[in-house]
């Protein structure tokens, strides 16, 4: 008679089949992703293809280390990984351990021996990273001085900060000359006595941020005295930048946020603890006045003159310790208040321009930020502590100390 097996025997010998095959457990495999899936548990689900047919793949969370960029349909990719039987389905799949680009497999050889190398000297380790400062007056950045990641860091600071002064080097961030330009950017900005330096850009391939991987660049964040944060491509790109910089923003928008403090917040905060301590102070005052009171009403009742002297002088001892305390709190209270009224002066709009800076707007009102769009005989309007001055363009210069 023959023997019957369960759908599970069978899945089950096919698996060990599987397992047991050495060309199956070492594969790579390339093909085009299609049906792309992003799980909200962080696994990917995909299929490879080709014009012979589909398999089915997987890359578990705890495998995405193994990809150094956002994958999506119709990218031609090799994937590095085994081939085994899903049990429960009875469907065999690959189980990736590794994903790049058909074509970046150099470039991100290259990319892992030298995040080693520098791993190895100690460039990535805690101990070396900068404490971002909590109140950052003055933000260098950079970037391209074009498209969205700029846009972003000057929108989102100046929202969270409108005293916020910025600082742009605009950098080539891709491309022959890209590494070399932002190396100097980071080394110009750092001798300008800032508080912290935003180095990053927009989104792109492995070539695109190549950039952001080069060792001339992780030295320059690496010796920069200034703190410095890292905006490279979207959340899940990873450049050596981001290893060796002070902090890690996943966008440009989320590094603008990091390093900006919010000034209303702030503003509200010390209202906000004003009035508690104004509140808290009327009880405590409220309070006493109750039990002293109390002990009015109770001295009526006691007559001997012993006892009332006593009691008065107790109230008395008690009243001075009241005030005391009081004065000492009040004062405690007011040198902290003059300390934040001092740090925020110190963010005036008035106060910049007693430093020598000054205000320039255009004939519209618009503030002149840059030379782009400013021609020869156009008004300008420079505004200085005690008036405003009427000038006249004579011409533009790119050229500039500062951009050197």
């Amino acid at each position: 008679m023959n023997n019957i097996y369960s759908v599970g025997q069978v899945n089950s010998y096919v698996r060990n089949m599987f397992t047991q095959d050495y060309f199956l457990q070492k594969l790579q495999v390339k093909g085009e992703v299609s049906n792309c899936k992003y799980h909200t548990s962080g696994h990917i689900y995909f299929s490879l293809k080709d014009e012979t047919g589909t398999l089915s793949c997987v890359m578990f969370a705890g495998q995405r280390k193994g990809l150094a960029f956002r994958m999506k349909d119709g990218d031609q990719v090799v994937v590095a990984g085994t081939i085994d039987v899903y049990q429960r389905d009875g469907r065999y799949q690959m189980y990736a351990r590794e994903i790049t680009l058909e074509g970046a497999g150099d470039l991100y050889r290259r990319f892992l021996l030298l995040k080693q190398e520098l791993e190895e000297m100690g460039m990535f380790a805690q101990e070396y990273k900068q404490e971002i400062p909590r109140f950052v007056k003055r933000l260098g950045v950079v970037t391209a001085p074009t498209g969205a990641a700029v846009q972003d860091i000057r929108n989102i600071s100046l929202r969270r900060n409108p005293y916020l002064q910025i600082v742009l080097y605009p950098a080539l961030v891709q491309g022959e000359g890209a590494p070399e330009s932002i190396m100097k950017g980071i080394r110009i900005l750092d001798g300008l006595d800032l508080d912290v330096i935003i180095v990053g850009r927009g989104g792109g391939s492995i070539e695109d941020l190549w950039a952001f991987n080069d060792e001339r660049v992780a030295r320059a964040i690496f010796e920069c005295q200034t703190p410095v944060i890292s905006a490279v491509g979207h959340e899940t790109d990873f450049t050596i930048a981001d290893f060796v910089a002070d902090l890690r923003a996943p966008t440009p928008s989320a590094a603008a946020e990091l390093a900006v403090f919010d000034y209303k917040s702030i503003v509200d905060a010390v209202d906000s603890s004003r009035e508690r301590l104004h509140r808290a102070m009327w009880g405590k005052l409220q309070l006493l006045k109750s039990r002293l009171d109390q002990y009015q009403v109770r001295m009526q009742y006691l007559n001997p003159q012993g006892r009332l002297r006593d009691r008065q002088q107790y109230a008395a001892d008690m009243e001075e310790r009241l005030y005391k305390g009081m004065e000492a709190k009040l004062r405690e209270k007011r040198n902290l208040l003059a300390l934040y009224l001092e740090k925020y002066a110190g963010l005036s709009p008035l106060r910049k321009l007693n430093q020598g800076y000054s205000y320039v707007t255009d004939i519209q009102g618009h503030a002149v930020t840059s030379i782009e769009g400013i021609r020869e005989k156009d008004r300008l309007f420079i505004a200085v502590t005690d008036g405003r001055v009427e000038t006249e363009v004579i011409g533009t210069n790119k050229e500039g100390p500062w951009l050197k």
